[in-house]
C-alpha cells in the first residue's frame, strides 16, 4: 500500500508531468486569448468595410481588388504557408508530424501571418471565416510551446496539435463540445467516418422509436412539450438534407477542381487571379447589397433570430439569391489563396438556403427550417456530420431538435459524398502540398 502511495506521489509531483500539464493548460489559455483578440480584430475589420460601403457602395470596385492583391503579395513573400483555411496545414502537420515541413507550417510566424492577413482581407471585403485560421493558430501555438518546453515527441507530434486545433474551434465558436468532436472526426481520423455514420443512424433510429412509442416528442423528464407537427419537421429534414447536401457538395467539388486547375498559374499569374477574383467579389457584393462580404456572422444571426418573427423579418430578408451570392463570393475569395476559412461563410450560406426553403413550409416552421438548412449545407461542404450538428446545436442553444439535426446532417453528408468523393480539407491539403512543391521547384 505504501509503495503504491509513493508511486502515485512520484507521478503527481514528477517535474516532467507538471511541465506537460502546464504546456497543455497554459497553451489552451493562450489559444483562447489569441482567438478572442482575433475575433475582435475580425469584427472591427468587418465593421470598417461596412462603413466604406455605407459611404459609397461602389468603392469596393477599387478597394477589394487592390486589397486582394496586397494580401496575396504579403502572404506569398512573408507568410508563405499561411494560405487558405488553415485546417489543411494542420492535417499535413499531423500526417508528417515532427518533420521540418510540420515545424514550418506550425511556426509562430504563421500565427502572426494568419491573423493579420485574414484581418486585412476582411478590411478589403473578402468573404471568409476565422474558424479555420483559428484551428491553425491553435495547433501552431500548442506545437510551438511543446517544442519550447522540450516535451517528449509523442506529445508534440499529435497530442498538442490535436488539442490546439480542437481548442481553436471551441474558442472561435464558443462551442467546447464541438471542439472535441472536430478534433476526433476531422483531424485525428482515428474515428472511422463510416462508423460515425452508422453510429448516427443508430442514434436517430433509437430516438425515433422512442418518439413513436410515446406518441409525442418524448423528453425523459417531461419538460419539453411537443409544439410542432413532427410530420412537417421530418419532411423538412429530408428536404434540407438533400438540398443542403447537393449545394454543399457542388461547392466543395467546384472549389477543389478550380483550386487544382489554377495551381499552375498561381506562380506566374497570381496578380491577375487576385484582381479578377477581387473584382468578382466586389460586383457580387454590389448585387447583394453588401451582404455577400465579410464573415457572414451578422447575416446568419439575423436570419436565425428573425425567422418567423414578423417584427424583424424585413431586416433579415436578404433576398432569395443571398445564399448564391455568398457561395460565389466565398469561392472567389478562397481561390486567391488568401488566408481565411470556410466555416462561417458556409453557415451563413446555409442559413440563407434554409430561409429560402422555409417559404415552402408553414410559417411556424420557419426557424426550424433555417436551422436545418444551415446544418444541411454546412455538412454538405465539410462532410463531418457530427461536428456540424453539434456546432449548430451549441450555437443556437437548441436541444429540442437534436434528432432532426442529426438526421439532416446524415442525409446531407451522404448526398454530398455522391457529388464530392473526397472531403474538402483532405483535397485542399493535397493541393497545398503540390503548390508548395511548385514553389520549391522554382
Amino acid at each position: 500500500m505504501r509503495q503504491h502511495v509513493r508511486r502515485l506521489k512520484y507521478r503527481f509531483f514528477k517535474p516532467q508531468a507538471w511541465r506537460t500539464r502546464l504546456v497543455f493548460w497554459g497553451g489552451a489559455v493562450l489559444v483562447g486569448l489569441v482567438a478572442a483578440v482575433f475575433a475582435l480584430m475580425a469584427e472591427q475589420a468587418d465593421y470598417t468595410f461596412r462603413q466604406i460601403i455605407a459611404f459609397n457602395a461602389y468603392l469596393p470596385l477599387f478597394i477589394t481588388p487592390a486589397g486582394f492583391v496586397l494580401t496575396v503579395f504579403l502572404t506569398r513573400k512573408i507568410f508563405s504557408g499561411a494560405e487558405g483555411s488553415g485546417i489543411p496545414q494542420t492535417l499535413i502537420a499531423l500526417a508528417d508530424s515532427g518533420s521540418s515541413l510540420s515545424n514550418r507550417l506550425l511556426s509562430m510566424r504563421i500565427v502572426v501571418g494568419k491573423v493579420t492577413m485574414a484581418v486585412l482581407a476582411l478590411c478589403s471585403g473578402a468573404s471568409l471565416g476565422r474558424e479555420g485560421p483559428t484551428v491553425h493558430l491553435g495547433a501552431a501555438i500548442m506545437h510551438s510551446l511543446g517544442r519550447f518546453a522540450h516535451l517528449p515527441p509523442s506529445y508534440v507530434e499529435r497530442g498538442l496539435i490535436l488539442t490546439g486545433g480542437g481548442a481553436g474551434i471551441a474558442a472561435a465558436f464558443n462551442t467546447p463540445l464541438a471542439g472535441i468532436v472536430f478534433a476526433i472526426e476531422e483531424m485525428a481520423r482515428s474515428f472511422d467516418r463510416r462508423n460515425s455514420g452508422m453510429m448516427m443512424i443508430g442514434v436517430v433510429l433509437a430516438g425515433m422509436t422512442a418518439i413513436v412509442v410515446h406518441q409525442n416528442n418524448y423528453s425523459y423528464y417531461g419538460t419539453t412539450p411537443a409544439t410542432l407537427d413532427f410530420s412537417w419537421v421530418w419532411l423538412g429534414v429530408v428536404v434540407c438534407g438533400l438540398v443542403g447536401g447537393v449545394f454543399g457538395g457542388l461547392f466543395s467539388q467546384v472549389l477543389i477542381v478550380a483550386s487544382k486547375n489554377l495551381r499552375p498559374y498561381m506562380q506566374t499569374h497570381w496578380i491577375l487571379i487576385a484582381l479578377v477574383c477581387g473584382l468578382s467579389v466586389a460586383v457580387i457584393g454590389i448585387l447583394s447589397g453588401g451582404s455577400a462580404h465579410g464573415t457572414g456572422y451578422l447575416e446568419a444571426k439575423q436570419i436565425v433570430s428573425c425567422a418567423g418573427v414578423d417584427t424583424c423579418s424585413k431586416s433579415a430578408d436578404f433576398g432569395l439569391l443571398y445564399p448564391l451570392y455568398k457561395i460565389l463570393a466565398t469561392m472567389a475569395t478562397y481561390l486567391t489563396t488568401i488566408p481565411g476559412g470556410l466555416f462561417a461563410p458556409s453557415l451563413a450560406s446555409g442559413a440563407g438556403l434554409g430561409a429560402d426553403l422555409a417559404l415552402l413550409f408553414p410559417a411556424e416552421m420557419a426557424s426550424t427550417i433555417v436551422i436545418l438548412g444551415m446544418i444541411g449545407y454546412f455538412t454538405g461542404v465539410v462532410q463531418t456530420p457530427i461536428t456540424a450538428f453539434v456546432i449548430v446545436m451549441e450555437m443556437t442553444d437548441n436541444q429540442e431538435l437534436v434528432l432532426a439535426m442529426m438526421a439532416t446532417a446524415l442525409i446531407a453528408s451522404g448526398t454530398s459524398k455522391l457529388i464530392c468523393k473526397k472531403p474538402i480539407y483532405e483535397a485542399l491539403a493535397e493541393n497545398l502540398l503540390a503548390m508548395m512543391s511548385d514553389k520549391q521547384k522554382r
